[in-house]
């Protein structure tokens, strides 16, 4: 997961009590305008009041927009609907399993999807990694998902989810066949978490690590984030993204800043100010025609975009129109690397030795379970 963590989810770490269920929400869409989900004899409701008579009714199509300050459906409007089904429910391409609610979120609508952990932790393995990857590889990231994923359950419990199916957390790809091997990899590990002294914190991944993990303290602004220890690493040189280059035009850099309120004019020279201890880019000054801009690394990463450049392990030379990157690695670099993950489980290593791995100083322990301090 070559993952920002939404401004939100990146309160400060805590001591978190433990949320005494195994159900987690999950916002598969976030401020859409119209919403349509379709399945088999749907079972729609008004939500706070699933068996009040005329306000409950079955259909194998939704189709929902804003209305007021709620939801309409069918000409009916409620602050919210539930949607509960003994089959899948599709919406956007993919499937989920029941139930979904469909609520006002600012000015447009969410979908949220209410299930077991367990089986959320199923469509995540599906999202973020290959389920022909090694079985090791798997266990190490259903924990490693799990624990990120109970962390945000018990800082978000009283919030309509708890997280967002993208990069912002987490990928999830719903509903995924009982066949998939990744079903064993989360039965295997089932309940497993990873604990910074004692509790429970935000489990980083990423996709790779071009070399040398990272401190989370210096990507995420946040205070008291776990003082994971920057490591150097091995086994990530077989990611297709290991080395990157990449050419951006000036002039398109110019307008990334100016529609970002860094207006500096045209784009003259880039100049990294500070790296961090892993050589990633902590500050940088950009100048231009009209003035000059100091950014974090990872806020320009962000402007840029994070797919563009792919991590702030970088070096940049600017000629007269275009700034050429050269750069290792994907993602934020904060702990498991999931290619190191890979090559380590090919050399014959185990989950519990790649977490010690890309986690050092954690332990690791099951939901629910009290912790020596």
């Amino acid at each position: 997961m070559s993952r920002l963590i939404a401004a939100a989810a990146l309160m400060a770490f805590a001591g978190t009590a433990m949320v005494g269920t195994d159900t987690i929400r999950v916002a598969i869409v976030e401020n859409a305008r119209l919403a349509e989900l379709r399945g088999v004899d749907i079972e729609v409701s008004e939500l706070g009041c699933p068996a009040c008579p005329g306000r409950s009714w079955r259909t194998d199509a939704v189709r929902a927009v804003p209305s007021g300050q709620g939801v309409e459906i069918d000409g009916r409007s409620a602050p919210g609907f539930r949607l509960t089904s003994d089959n899948p429910i599709r919406t956007n391409g993919r499937e989920y399993p029941a139930g979904l609610e469909v609520v006002r979120n600012g000015e447009g609508l969410a979908i949220v999807n209410e299930l077991r952990l367990e089986e959320y932790l199923v469509g995540v393995l599906r999202g973020e990694t290959s389920e022909r990857w090694p079985g090791e590889t798997l266990r190490a990231q259903a924990i490693v998902a799990r624990t990120y994923a109970a962390y945000h359950r018990a800082l978000n419990g009283g919030k309509p989810y708890h997280l967002v199916a993208s990069t912002a957390h987490q990928m999830y790809a719903g509903r995924v066949p009982g066949s998939s091997p990744i079903w064993d990899a989360v039965r295997d590990t089932a309940g497993q978490v990873l604990f910074w002294e004692g509790e429970l914190f935000p489990a980083f991944y990423h996709s790779a690590s071009g070399g040398y993990t990272e401190d989370p303290r210096t990507v995420f602004a946040a205070r008291n984030m776990p003082a994971l220890k920057a490591i150097r690493d091995d086994f990530s040189s077989a990611s297709p993204h290991f080395y990157w280059t990449l050419d951006l035009r000036l002039a398109d850099l110019s307008d990334i800043l100016r529609r970002s309120g860094n207006d500096v004019g045209g784009v003259t020279a880039i100049e990294v100010i500070e790296r961090t201890p892993s050589l990633r880019v902590s500050t940088l000054t950009i100048h231009g025609t009209r003035g000059s801009a100091r950014l974090r690394g990872n806020d320009f990463r962000r402007m840029v975009g994070y797919e563009t450049i792919k991590s702030t392990l970088f070096a940049v030379a600017v000629d007269d129109a275009v700034a050429h990157f050269s750069g290792r690695g994907y993602g934020h670099g904060v702990g498991m690397s999931q290619w190191g993950a890979k090559g380590m489980a090919e050399q014959g290593y185990k989950a519990e030795k790649i977490l010690e791995y890309y986690y050092p100083g954690t332990t690791l322990g099951s939901l629910g379970a009290p912790q020596a301090r």
